[in-house]
């Protein structure tokens, strides 16, 4: 059995609900057996618990993570028990969503009440589409009618919406769904990037990598739409043309970790625990050294970057960013300086550097 596990999320007005049933539809046809756990704030505010009835928005929001974190535990222990083999659990905003609504100091206290850092939250999905608000770039389209606890203007719903991309950055695997299209190209977008997460198509997500200058560290941390994420990557004793490596990705003590194996262009990941991940370390390969490297994820202008900063260089870093088809052309922050595609050059791809 595979279960999935993903999030789709996005500012008010942003098209969750049609998206939703276009989800049931297309990957039903696939052969998914498609479960949603319903939006949890809209649940409680509709039910008279909101951040204006409780005592104080953070007693708010403890109920809210926690149920949250309940109806996604109760649908995994359901998926379980179910004969399929592939299983799509849908979230309905996730839990970083909470974020959103609160203070750095705030969302750190609903963390601990519910026992978890956030880099455990963020990263108990295994993806997270953003479908971003028709009040940045399609306003005439947005409206609180549909939706009874909605109550945000256009110009609040964009700045939420704004917070919520800021929110789920540092995940290993964020889409950014704009407005740059018509509804039913943005929904047609949607869906390929699931297909293509999913393994559900041919590769159509290009990871373009760039040569930069080395950035402001200090600027980058300081900056709210981004997040510093460590990475451990491993290569493993594999097979005549196959790469076979494990990651231990994370911030600050809280890590989680991967199996990735790569062969003849197809990709394999799987999540590993603590005890996998350190029993597969014993089969590292002796001739390449761990690469250790400081990932900052960047959201910019709807684009989702990661610059890698590697210990031994102190001159330049590497850029990188998905695009799938369709997307336009890559506009970068001003502060990234010359830059140089390096995206077919052996020389800057991790495997090599793990051999210098």
């Amino acid at each position: 059995m595979e279960i999935k596990k993903i999030v789709i999320t996005g500012g008010p007005c942003a098209g969750k609900t049609t998206a939703m049933n276009r989800i049931q539809g297309a990957f039903t046809k696939l052969g998914y057996t498609v479960l949603f756990v319903p939006e949890t704030a809209t649940e409680l505010i509709t039910g008279g618990v909101a951040p204006w009835t409780c005592g104080t928005n953070v007693e708010y929001q403890k109920c809210q993570m926690q149920l949250q974190l309940e109806k996604e535990r109760i649908f995994t222990q359901g998926a379980l028990t179910m004969p399929k083999e592939k299983i799509l659990l849908v979230c309905d905003r996730g839990a970083l969503d909470n974020k959103a609504y609160m203070t750095q100091a705030d969302f750190n206290e609903v963390c601990d009440y519910v026992g978890h850092s956030e880099v455990e939250l963020r990263d108990s999905y295994d993806a997270v589409f953003h479908l971003v608000t028709c009040a940045k770039g399609a306003k005439e389209f947005y409206t609180l009618e549909n939706n009874g606890a909605r109550t945000e203007t256009v110009d609040e719903a964009s700045a939420l919406d704004d917070r919520i991309i800021a929110a789920w950055t540092g995940h290993p695997h964020l889409r950014i769904i704009d407005n740059d299209t018509d509804f039913e190209k943005k929904m047609k977008k949607l869906l390929s990037e699931m297909s293509n997460f999913l393994g559900e198509q041919g590769p159509c997500d290009i990871k373009r990598r760039f040569l930069m200058d080395y950035p402001d560290i200090a600027l980058l941390e300081n900056m709210p739409n981004c997040q510093r994420v460590e990475i451990i990557q491993t290569y493993l004793i594999s097979q005549e043309g196959e790469e076979n490596r494990v990651r231990q990705r994370g911030v600050d003590g809280n890590y989680i970790y991967f199996q990735t194996r790569k062969r003849k262009g197809v990709r394999l990941e799987r999540r590993l625990s603590k005890d996998a991940y350190i029993r597969l370390l014993m089969e590292a390969d002796p001739t390449c050294r761990p690469i250790r490297k400081t990932r900052y994820c960047l959201t910019y202008k709807n684009q989702y970057f990661e610059i890698d900063v590697y210990p031994f260089w102190n001159d330049k870093a590497i850029i990188e960013i998905e695009q799938g088809e369709g997307d336009g052309f890559i506009v970068f922050p001003d502060f990234v300086k010359n830059i140089r595609e390096i995206t077919e050059d052996e020389n800057y791809k991790n495997i090599t550097l793990a051999k210098i």
